[in-house]
This record gives structure tokens, C-alpha cells and sequence, in this order.
């Protein structure tokens, strides 16, 4: 079964720097590339960490159904597309959504099983250097970027689980961690219980009912 991460975060928390870390040492998991009619950044590269379109060509897509949820940030439009889910569900490999605040909490109603991560900048601070660091943006837009995480921050109550990414090694590591609990649940390792209960001699149904 499946497992679908939806993981959110401030622009500049360092968000794509986990996920990227995550993606490279983990197996059976996969990144849904978001749509978006933003410029790629530096270093980006068009079909992995974003799709990018125009704004015609997104509305066209979102007219079309081909987003499980889709929303405005800055100015630019951001989308999942819904075939992302079936896709690593086909190859039986749990998949990663990279969704805003805004976009996850429309996500949940199409997918309320999903497993839901915040991540969190360790302080107002540390986050304004970082945006400034990134040197992709002008100091109006740092400033609107900062006013709006003090808004997405709030809703961190919303997630699952929360990793304060203070030290990168250090957030990689719960991040995997926190991958590595939900694998681990019953439900998730039934196909892997099946010939152990065989190998015992007990049959599913029964176990089942001695666990009731």
C-alpha cells in the first residue's frame, strides 16, 4: 500500500533541500513535480523541481481536471497533477507531494490519508538569511515572503508530524525517521506478515480475531 507525504513549509525553510535529500537515499519513493507558471530559478531544471508552463497552458490543465488541487501564491499559480498518486501506486512506491499551506489543505479532501509533514525554520531570522542567500528574489518580495510565513507557520497545528530544520543532517534524519515509522505501521506491513503467520501455522482471519 501506497503512502502518500505531504510535506509544506515557509518559502525558504529549506523544504527542497530535505525532500532532495531524502528522495536520494531512500528506495520505493518517488517526487510529484509540481506545475507552476513561475520562472525557474537558478539552477532549476524544467521537469524536476517543477514543471514550469504558462499561465494559459496551467489553466488549461486545470480546466481539464488533470490537478488534485491547484492555488495562487505570489502571484504565481502552483498545481499537483492528479496522476501522480495512481503512477507511483502502479510501481508501488510511496510518493512525495511538495504542496503549500494553501494547496495541502485542499489536498486532504482528495486524499485524507495522506501523511501530512511541516517544516518548520528554527527562527524569523534564520529564515530572512536564508531568503536573502537564495538571491532570487528582490528585497519587496523577501519582505512579503516573510509576513506571509508568520501566517503559514500558524497552521502547523494542521500536520502530522513537525521537523524544525535547524541542522540539515539533522532534519534529514526525522525526516527518514518519520518515513520509516509509517512504513512500519500494521497496515503497511501486512503483505510482509502473511507467509510469517503461515510459517507459524496461523491462519490471517484468526489472528485477527485474537487481536479483537
Amino acid at each position: 500500500m501506497s503512502i502518500v507525504f505531504v510535506i509544506s513549509a515557509p518559502s525558504g525553510a529549506g523544504k527542497s533541500t530535505l525532500v532532495n535529500a531524502v528522495l536520494a537515499s531512500e528506495e520505493r519513493i518517488e517526487f510529484a513535480t509540481s506545475v507552476t507558471t513561475r520562472r525557474p530559478r537558478a539552477r532549476e531544471i524544467d521537469g524536476q523541481e517543477y514543471s514550469f508552463v504558462s499561465r494559459d497552458r496551467f489553466l488549461e490543465m486545470r480546466d481539464n481536471g488533470e490537478f488534485l488541487e491547484w492555488a495562487e501564491v505570489f502571484g504565481h499559480l502552483y498545481g499537483t497533477p492528479a496522476s501522480a498518486v495512481g503512477q507511483a501506486r502502479a510501481r508501488g512506491n510511496d510518493l512525495i507531494l511538495d504542496i503549500d499551506v494553501q494547496g495541502a489543505s485542499s489536498l486532504i479532501e482528495e486524499l485524507p490519508n495522506a501523511v501530512k509533514i511541516f517544516i518548520l525554520p528554527p527562527s524569523t531570522a534564520k529564515l530572512e538569511k536564508r531568503l536573502t542567500k537564495r538571491s532570487s528574489d528582490e528585497d519587496a518580495v523577501i519582505e512579503r515572503r516573510l509576513r506571509e510565513a508568520s501566517r503559514e507557520v500558524r497552521e502547523y497545528k494542521s500536520y502530522d508530524y513537525v521537523v524544525i530544520n535547524n541542522e540539515v543532517e539533522e532534519s534529514v534524519a526525522r525526516l527518514r525517521a518519520i518515513l520509516l515509522a509509517e512504513r512500519s505501521k500494521r497496515e503497511q506491513m501486512e503483505r510482509a506478515i502473511g507467509p510469517i503467520l503461515n510459517d507459524f501455522g496461523i491462519h490471517r482471519d484468526a489472528a485477527a480475531e485474537a487481536s479483537e
